[in-house]
């Protein structure tokens, strides 16, 4: 499959984790990018095309929701996907970044399988 994703999250191993899963829904190891927090994540959105971002919401240097509000800044960027894979279970922040444009959410800890049918249903695709 040729779509990109950048998995957004402070914790190494869960970025690890995420993109094994996201490897074994069908997308190749070299179009899956990540960043440590929002900025860089913004750095990583400055020099390649992505088409769905996984973000966590509680990082340091830049959270999830800042880089939305930064994302939905920049027109030419209205139509990456980005789908909240977070603990964050407080509504009205999650209300906020739906506000923001994230099209979905994902409760950490999740299934593998629940993470391959967010990522079928929000490309479009059958993984």
């Amino acid at each position: 499959m040729s779509c990109k994703v950048l998995v957004v999250d402070d914790s190494r191993l869960l970025r690890s984790a995420i993109k094994k899963v996201v490897k074994l829904a069908g997308i190749s190891e070299d179009h899956i990018f990540e960043a440590g927090n929002g900025q860089e994540a913004l750095a990583v959105l400055e020099t390649v095309w992505i088409d769905l971002v996984l973000l966590d919401l509680n990082m340091p240097v830049m959270d999830g929701e800042q880089f939305a509000r930064e994302l939905r800044k920049k027109p030419e960027l209205n139509d990456v996907a980005v789908v909240v894979v977070s603990t964050e279970s407080n509504k009205e922040r999650l209300d906020r970044m739906f506000e923001l444009g994230a099209i979905e959410t994902l409760h950490k800890p999740f299934e593998p399988e629940d993470l391959c049918h967010l990522i079928e249903k929000v490309l479009g695709v059958k993984l």
